[in-house]
């Protein structure tokens, strides 16, 4: 017999501002500001989290009005919508221990009962086909976080049926849903990483996991509610909110009201939600839940949260939250007080099913949809169906609804409203990547007249949309100046020309910020450790980038190149195309093509694979440097691969080494400034890993010159120092100056214009220190400091000039006024300038075949009239 659950003492449960009510003044006052729609604060929230009796009932009008101003921005004045669903438990097993859950349990009562750990495919789909039988659009996918992290027979089951982890085992019931069925699956899979996003989100047209509370105490203290629960953390579950805004997914998240927290902690929980919602545009609906007290759980002598609390709480999210918002309440938890709540401003109702009953709550049955609908019409609203993703999701479209369910959710909605198509019956549908090879189409010649003819515009079409909300991202951007370091600058210039290893963070900082004479010495002291390192020769490398599309929502600020596909200047190359780049670049003597592209939605994860394979079959012997840490997670989470089997096929296919692009600034605190959706550092150090681990030897680059400061510059190097340290991969350090013109984050007013002169000699001669002696090639960027400026660099301690190029699009894009590609004389008349010896190389920095050498010699390293390609 399993031991009872220690009940928590009820002291503990009731709220601590419960015995401090507000002041009639502080009532009045906050009640004036909610009806003259001034924005609230947490402790004017927390005042009206307590209104009752007359004063919930202005409270409540305030928010109605707000709600039905929404409904009518919407077009759809006067509607409550609910989704007809099933719900899917597909393991009742986790490794938290919330002191409230009746849901979860543990295997040995599984067995007992004769379940499995997991629900079985049949089960699956047995519970989905009885739904679309019954009219249901979704299926509610509702798990334990991750239990194979706590519980051997969960690992053990999903070894013997093949899966990686429990996410893995979603995904493939979504896609079986989602093929046999026709149900819109919607994701509640608990904690999610930014990976874990792109893995989901090609299979689920939503994901949700309410944030419950802000509230560390109940985290962080024994007796708490979520003590002892490690993925009920605040900041983890604020931090899934972002992920999920970063990525486009479409998310439903909540509050749970009366599980201890003060009406300030509940204000505050309130709050968060809005500042993530507004930053990232990703919370799709919110819903406000009361506690209810369930036997045999620690918190059954727990008092439930009343229902004029619950009303309170609905009404303050909706003043917090705003018109746009949808918020929630569940209607089997209301005691038929659905008038209370309509009143207090939810404009919807949930999943209500007509199959399953609610698993968190099974005491508590699903209102039949036709009592519903008439408690609905009698407080003056319509009732109707939408999907699992809001109508406002589905309205825009890409970023937010992966092209591979587009059919499935185009068959059961409203092409005008985007709710759904009442009565109508789901179909499982085929889900598929694409399988058509990559078809060239728009502007493909804009590497050629990006130079004589330029851009279209000055910024994307969605400008005003695909980055997030400017305003908050200004808040955030709100960097402190950066630190001079009063540490002796003549002591760290000694220190550096004896070891620089031996160079403190305080001797480095004060280094960067290194004027004048200081400068001056600190760059003959790289320089003289470049002559040291590698010798005299400048080297360079005869090579062609290709980018192959420019079509990308992933939201990169600093990013001038993506383009939505129906913008003037967006484009995708077809294989040949492609290959026939590839070819031209090997017969004017290119022993590399770079090949880099957007994040094209329509382009399948074996995409990647067709390109090397294309060009390695049209020219065997060149070295194929392509796809970026993004773009190789892109692939892996498209094909379902780890990041390790993808390479490794990549490999298989072609691929010889990778750019270490995407880098940009290897610390969140300023990717999330710069990109809205790109890999966090952790991800990119994990994919270069990967690589090098694998024998694929990668670049690494820094962009710099932003939103950035020299802590952040000094915190890159010594990363990208410790990892080459751990593998060896890496074969360059790439200095990349922020190209500001065209900018976005520049154009919104964030970004500073670019690095300073001063900035890009102290880069690269810190480049030169910090990473010796473990990266030894230092890269300056003619591209985007021109022939003067990459000489400069060349007398800073940098030793490479990259690449011929042919053609370039990205820096040309932002605003860049150098050029798209430099000749064998071009490059070697800069290490000229510098008074410098150049030397062709290989990518690998090797000696290049006398055939090669010719070849580039003959055609100067440029293509001819930069030919045009066949269409």
């Amino acid at each position: 017999m399993s031991p009872q659950p220690t009940p928590v003492p009820p002291a503990a449960s009731v709220p601590p501002a419960a015995s401090a009510a507000p002041t009639a003044t502080a009532m009045r006052r906050a009640l004036r500001r909610a009806r003259d729609g001034v924005a609230l604060d947490a402790a004017e929230g927390a005042v009206l989290l307590q209104a009752r009796g007359a004063d919930l009932a202005e409270l409540c009008a305030a928010a109605a009005k707000v709600r039905d101003a929404g409904l009518a921005e919407a077009g759809r004045p006067g509607v409550i919508t609910y989704s007809r669903k099933v719900f899917v438990p597909l393991t009742r097993l986790c490794r938290d221990r919330c002191h409230y859950c009746t849901f979860v349990t543990v295997p040995g009562k599984l067995r007992k009962d004769g379940h499995g750990m997991y629900l079985s495919p049949d089960e699956v789909l047995d519970i989905a086909r009885k739904g679309a039988e019954l009219g249901c659009k979704e299926a509610l996918f509702t798990l334990g976080d991750r239990p194979e992290e706590r519980w051997p027979e969960a690992r053990e089951w999903l070894d013997a049926h093949g899966y990686d982890d429990t996410l893995a085992y979603v995904r493939a019931m979504a896609v079986r849903v989602l093929e046999e069925t026709g149900l819109l699956p919607h994701l509640n899979p608990g904690v999610l990483s930014w990976t874990d996003f792109q893995r989901l989100k090609p299979v689920a047209p939503s994901m949700g996991m309410m944030l419950e509370t802000t509230a560390v105490r109940l985290w962080s203290e024994p007796g708490g509610p979520h003590h002892g629960s490690p993925d009920k953390e605040p900041a983890v579950r604020l931090r899934v909110l972002e992920d999920a805004g970063r990525s486009a997914v479409p998310f439903t998240t909540g509050v749970l009201i009366g599980i201890g927290e003060t009406y300030l902690e509940r204000a505050e929980s309130l709050l968060a939600i809005r500042t993530v919602a507004r930053a990232y545009q990703g919370v799709q609906e919110v819903i406000v839940q009361n506690f209810r007290a369930k036997p045999d759980t620690a918190m059954r002598a727990m008092p439930d949260a009343e229902l004029s609390e619950l009303a309170a709480a609905v009404a303050v999210a909706r003043l917090v939250l705003g018109p746009s918002a949808r918020i929630q309440a569940p209607p089997n938890l209301v005691d038929e007080e659905y008038a209370l709540l309509i009143g207090a401003g939810i404009d919807d109702w949930g999943g209500v099913s007509p199959l399953t009953p609610d698993h968190v709550n099974p005491e508590r049955p699903w209102p039949h949809v036709e009592e519903l609908a008439e408690r609905t019409a009698a407080a003056g609203f319509t009732l109707r169906e939408r999907l699992t993703i809001h109508p406002e999701y589905l309205k825009r479209g890409e970023p937010w609804l992966d092209p591979r369910l587009l059919p499935h959710v185009r068959a059961l909605a409203d092409p005008v409203t985007g709710l759904a198509v009442e009565g109508r019956i789901p179909v499982g549908l085929p889900w598929q990547e694409p399988d058509e090879p990559m078809a060239g189409g728009g502007r493909t010649d804009l590497f050629r007249t990006v130079d004589t003819e330029g851009r279209t515009g000055d910024r994307r079409s969605d400008f005003d949309d695909v980055y997030g909300d400017w305003e908050s991202l200004r808040e955030r951007a709100a960097l402190p100046a950066p630190r001079r370091i009063d540490a002796d600058v003549r002591s760290a210039l000694s220190t550096a020309a004896d070891d620089p290893a031996r160079l403190t963070d305080d001797q480095a900082l004060a280094l960067f910020h290194a004027e004048d004479d200081a400068l001056d010495a600190l760059t003959r002291i790289a320089d003289a450790l470049r002559r040291d390192t590698v010798g005299e020769h400048v080297t360079y490398c005869v090579t062609r980038n290709i980018n192959f599309t420019n079509v990308c929502y992933t939201g990169c600020r600093f990013c001038a190149f993506a383009q939505r596909r129906t913008d003037a200047d967006a484009y995708t190359l077809s294989l040949e195309q492609v290959a026939e780049r590839a070819e031209q670049a090997w017969q004017v003597g290119a022993t590399e093509v770079c090949m880099q592209g957007g994040i094209h939605p329509d382009l399948p994860g074996t995409a990647y694979f067709d390109i090397a394979r294309a060009v390695k079959e049209r020219v065997p012997g060149i070295h194929v440097h392509a796809f970026s840490p993004m773009e190789v997670v892109n692939g892996a989470t498209r094909t379902g691969l780890s990041v390790r089997d993808w390479l490794a096929a990549a490999k298989e296919a072609g691929l010889d080494s990778i750019p270490g692009t995407a880098a940009e600034i290897l610390d969140d605190e300023v990717r999330w400034v710069l990109t809205k959706g790109k890999l966090p550092a952790a991800t990119w150090v994990e994919v270069v890993t990967a690589a090098h681990e694998l024998g694929i030897r990668s670049s690494s680059t820094m962009m710099y010159g932003h939103v950035d400061t020299p802590k952040h510059w000094l915190g890159h190097l010594r990363l990208l120092a410790g990892l080459q340290q751990r593998t060896g991969g890496f074969t360059e350090f790439v200095t990349l100056p922020f190209v500001h013109t065209n900018a976005p984050v520049y154009l919104a007013g964030i970004a500073r214009p670019g690095p300073t002169a001063r900035d890009n000699r102290a880069v690269t001669a810190m480049a030169r220190l910090l990473l010796h002696p473990h990266i030894t090639n230092i890269q300056t960027s003619w591209v985007k400091l021109g022939a003067e400026g990459a000489a400069e660099m060349l007398r800073s301690g940098a030793n490479d000039l990259g690449g011929t190029l042919m053609e370039e699009t990205i820096s040309r894009m932002a605003g860049s006024s150098w050029g798209s590609y430099k000749s064998v004389r071009d490059l070697e008349a800069i290490a000229a300038l510098a008074g410098r010896p150049a030397r062709q190389r290989t990518t690998l920095y090797g000696e290049v075949p006398a055939e090669r050498r010719a070849a580039a010699l003959a055609s100067d390293g440029h293509l001819p009239r930069l030919l045009p390609l066949a269409e």
